[in-house]
């Protein structure tokens, strides 16, 4: 381990502030720390900045990780955003995404009249009678996802609307999933409701919600912002330490004291007063010296991840789908939805060609994850041409990107062991600040993530008290304006309280669907 002396951390000589992950909450940080004349060093276990969102280039090509809208209800965040980077390296985009499901593009989120028409008149009938059925007997049990869709949808529309994709992302069966998710996700929307709105659209016109028309966007992608914020936190003063792991984090007395990470095969140790975490939340707390007791182990254990990996195709035309993505439905494949990233932003691709990315929702080290890049790359082609959205043999170039422990999962049992390690550290680790959606293992998106580490700050250089586990919590989906009332904050509008959506509940038991 290399350790300079005066840099040897004991209980009573407190360091700076070292800030664990380079994504978009650990970045905020230590930009929003550099802007009160503190600084921190950032310790970034891989080699690009901003987490999964990154923009990944390969050989000029551009890919955005999974899709990153930039729009939020926070006027923080907005003000921030623009601050990075200059209005001149947004564009504004439009936003459309809709499901491809045997050939046709249905809305979504689904449209009575645009659904049934598009499945043609007899498989029309077909789901009405099913939805009748489903009324009339309804399923026992509502209080899984499957049961609470059936009762809304009837069984057919279910199957092609709603089982193939959840069980694809999610990796298990829909009939095992817990209602929680489908009442905030899916709300009051059922057959009839939607019937019944574009038939009346002037009826309960407050209870409609609408989605965002255009949003925001770098120009080459969102890792631009996190790439430019870097370069801003370095000229700050703070270091950007990258391709180093935190490997241990040692307390004493109630308090954190020091960081030790890995970079190159050797230790050094990074004196803390305050550890402002965006890793894992289980992995922060497996890294404690001394280590957390069997009940806390038990917890970070029991908090898992889905991971996902994208597959880059290059097509030689540019009159493919318009969306910024599409779902895909189809059980015949295994592609859960493919982006666009020439609707994204045309700095993304190279003139006349086209770049899709098939994402895929797998489990770190499953059979997907490890198959090799070249025969990923040959499914890809084969299920753009089982689609029907591309020959495989008009395909020019392909690339593989993994991404490991992309999105927490919520489980039946994920709020009582994140709330077991939140009490851990409040009392054997209070100076150190779990934020954004790794760091907290909690539903945020890329603007949440930034709101946890701003209040943070706030907390950390003014104490003021703020509580970062309320960011995110009302019910209103993220994407979502209503119209009519004018209760609800509009996309822009401040709002220090809730800024998004609750968590999808996965049953942690259930059997994986492969």
């Amino acid at each position: 381990m290399t350790d300079a002396p005066e840099n040897t951390p004991t209980p009573d000589s407190p360091g700076g502030v070292v800030v664990i992950g380079a994504g978009p909450a650990g970045l905020t940080a230590a930009y929003q720390l550099g802007k009160t004349g503190r600084t921190a060093t950032v310790l970034e276990a891989d080699d690009i900045v901003g987490g999964i969102s990154r923009t990944v280039e390969r050989d000029g090509w551009r890919f955005d990780i999974g899709g990153h809208r930039f729009f939020t209800k926070v006027q923080e965040v907005e003000d921030l955003w623009h601050e990075i980077l200059p209005d001149g390296d947004f564009l504004l985009r439009p936003r459309k995404s809709r499901i491809f499901y045997q050939g046709k593009y249905f809305d979504y989120p689904l449209k009575a009249f645009n659904a049934l028409s598009n499945l043609g008149p007899i498989e029309a009938v077909k789901c009405v009678g099913s939805y009748a059925m489903a009324r009339i007997r309804p399923p026992k049990d509502q209080t899984n996802y499957e049961g609470w869709l059936v009762a809304r949808f009837g069984w057919r529309l279910y199957r092609t609307f709603f089982k193939t994709y959840t069980e694809k992302v999610w990796g298990v069966p829909v009939s095992s999933m817990p209602a929680d998710w489908a009442a905030q996700r899916v709300k009051n929307l059922s057959l009839s409701s939607a019937i019944i709105n574009a038939l009346l659209p002037k009826r309960n016109q407050k209870d409609i919600a609408s989605l965002i028309e255009e949003f925001q966007y770098p120009k080459y992608g969102p890792g631009m912002m996190w790439e430019r914020c870097t370069e801003l936190v370095e000229a700050q003063g703070s270091k950007v330490l990258m391709e180093t792991k935190v490997v241990e984090v040692k307390h004493h007395d109630g308090k954190a004291t020091a960081v030790v990470a890995e970079t190159g095969g050797a230790q050094t140790t990074y004196p803390a007063e305050h550890v402002i975490s965006s890793m894992p939340m289980p992995e922060l707390l497996l890294a404690m010296n001394p280590p957390v007791p069997d009940r806390v182990r038990d917890a970070a254990h029991g908090l898992q991840f889905r991971d996902f990996l994208t597959i880059a195709l290059v097509i030689p035309r540019t009159d493919t789908f318009d969306d910024n993505w599409i779902y895909i439905h189809s059980p015949d494949v295994k592609v859960g939805r493919i982006q666009n990233f020439r609707s994204w932003s045309p700095y993304m691709v190279k003139d006349g060609h086209t770049c899709l990315g098939l994402e895929y929702f797998v489990f770190e080290n499953d059979d997907l994850w490890n198959t090799p890049d070249e025969d990923l790359i040959e499914l890809g082609k084969k299920e753009l041409g089982i689609l029907g959205l591309a020959d495989p043999a008009d395909i020019e170039l392909g690339y593989v990107v993994r991404i490991p422990k992309a999105y927490p999962t919520y489980d039946e049992t994920y709020r009582a062991n994140v709330d077991v390690l939140r009490e851990w550290l409040a009392h054997h680790a209070s100076n150190v600040w779990p934020i954004g959606r790794n760091g907290m293992h909690k539903y945020n998106n890329q603007d949440h993530s930034m709101f946890t580490a701003m209040l943070t700050v706030e907390n950390i250089v003014d104490d003021a008290g703020h509580d970062i586990w309320e960011v995110n919590v009302e019910e209103e989906y993220h994407e979502e304006t209503r119209s009519g009332d004018g209760d609800s904050p509009s996309v822009g509008q401040s709002s220090r309280g809730g800024t998004g959506r609750d968590a999808p509940i996965i049953p942690s038991t259930a059997p994986r669907v492969n």
